[in-house]
């Protein structure tokens, strides 16, 4: 089901491919779920919500790490949009 964001004063949308709400999951279980989702779906948008108090710099970090591209980042929400990369193998 595809979820729209709509950015204020931006004008754009981004429209999710998935939601996952992973919850209070710590870094490392996140992560290794986190790949696992987003490789199974190359060139698609995760909205993601985690809760973890680490996720806030974990998430970002990982993207640039691993070439997914962070789309938006709503911190009040403990939400993440997520643009998987398109070259998985």
């Amino acid at each position: 089901m595809a979820v729209k964001l709509h950015l204020s004063g931006m004008g754009d949308a981004i429209s999710a491919d998935a939601v996952w709400d992973a919850g209070d999951l710590g870094c490392g279980e996140l992560l290794l779920a986190l790949r696992k989702r987003v490789s199974a779906m190359p060139g698609q948008v995760l909205e993601l919500v985690a809760r973890d108090a680490g996720a806030y710099q974990d998430i970002p970090a990982w993207c640039r790490v691993t070439g997914n591209r962070l789309l938006h980042t709503d911190r009040e929400r403990a939400t993440y949009w997520i643009q998987s990369r398109a070259d998985w193998n």
